[in-house]
């Protein structure tokens, strides 16, 4: 029985660590913080709630049927990364070239922050889909629910959501977190990360392309 144990604790630490690592959700808020950057706190509250809960609902049901769905609609993970490689790629050179002034839609958005609905779309893309639950995670939480019994299934689940959860805390922290660094320094840092979801961008893509033409 304790050999058991152990044997869920060890895989559902090797799951914490490989998810952690590669959802890396200290790297997604300087990403929130510039896309909510005109909206209020409660606004701001909305969205990470809005986004936690569409990536933990798209790791859910591709951890206990993502084959099922790669097999009915014909899709290949080499696909997914080209898409998620463009979407990442895409934020990714925005945050590098911080030009708000260029989007007005930001400043649409945080003219009627109290509206419930508003923001949705980033809360989904690019937020949930790819930075949070992109074709890394989804993988990963795919290969660990793979020929494993209901036990195995249900700790990815809880440790994805408990991951969702940390990410959520630090989205809403985000203000705090930039109030003790500085404005300067959090500027730098989102360039850095712009620069490096850019660069991430490119590799899934290039990944993926080696993948869908096989060369």
């Amino acid at each position: 029985m304790m050999t058991l144990f152990d044997n869920y604790i060890a895989f559902a630490t090797t799951v914490f660590m490989g998810l952690l690592a590669i959802v890396n959700p200290i790297s997604a808020i300087p990403v929130f913080m510039e896309l909510t950057s005109h909206m209020d706190k409660k606004a701001k509250r909305n969205i990470a709630t809005k986004s936690v809960l569409v990536a933990f609902c798209i790791i859910l049901v591709f951890s206990v049927a993502g084959k099922l769905i790669f097999h009915v609609f014909g899709i290949t993970l080499a696909a997914l990364r080209v898409t998620g490689g463009i979407l990442v790629f895409v934020i990714g050179y925005e945050m590098v070239r911080g030009d708000k002034e260029s989007k007005p839609e930001n400043a649409q958005l945080g003219a009627q922050p109290v509206k419930a609905d508003q923001g949705i779309s980033i809360a989904i893309t690019p937020l949930a889909m790819p930075l949070l639950a992109g074709p890394g995670a989804i993988t990963t939480s795919m290969s660990y629910s793979a020929a494993k019994d209901l036990t195995h299934l249900a700790i990815v689940i809880a440790i994805y959501a408990f991951i969702c959860y940390i990410t959520y805390l630090l989205f809403i922290a985000g203000e705090r977190i930039v109030k003790v660094i500085g404005t300067n320094v959090m500027m730098v840092i989102t360039k850095m990360m712009g620069l490096i979801l850019a660069v991430i961008g490119v590799q899934m893509l290039a990944l993926g392309l080696r993948e869908l033409f096989n060369f």
